[in-house]
């Protein structure tokens, strides 16, 4: 997992170069007047999807994790809590999409840790990396605007 902003690219020299350039592009392209959806950088090795949806409680929310795509979330508006776990994801399986949706939900972690992400910071979660998203700040449900990077793994 790799925090930053992306404003400040430069704080981080070792981020790889693919995932730099996934960045600057969507730093480029989306604004205020992008539309939800997704979005082709380099077919589907390299896409976005922009999207916005309502932050949900801790007990709502899924932990979830990849196997083909490293996962590059941004903040656009709002303020997003993100749970992560630095445990293995195999414990326990709820939900298998792997093959279809490159997603697996498991069993809540018996440890979490959780961190507020304000717009225009990022995210990178690397396969197998369990984390759950869109989680409510402050007790209050909003409005997250967000873009989700995929970033296939060569």
């Amino acid at each position: 997992m790799i925090i930053g902003n992306i404003e400040h690219l430069e704080l981080i020299p070792y981020l790889p170069n693919k995932l730099k350039h996934a960045i600057e592009t969507v730093k480029k392209e989306v604004n205020d007047n992008t539309e939800n959806g997704r979005y082709t950088i380099d077919g589907d090795d390299v896409f976005y999807m922009v999207s916005e949806t309502l932050s949900r409680t801790q007990e709502e929310g899924k932990y979830e994790y990849h196997a083909k795509y490293i996962d590059i979330q941004i903040v656009l508006s709002g303020q997003e809590g993100m749970a992560v776990s630095t445990l293995p994801p195999h414990s326990e399986v709820i939900e298998d999409k792997l093959i279809n949706g490159d997603i697996a939900f498991v069993k809540a972690p018996v440890e979490e840790t959780m961190f507020v992400m304000q717009p225009k910071d990022f995210v990178i979660f690397y396969p197998k990396e369990v984390h759950k998203p869109l989680c409510i700040v402050g007790g209050k449900a909003e409005k997250i605007r967000k873009v989700v990077v995929k970033v296939a793994i060569d």
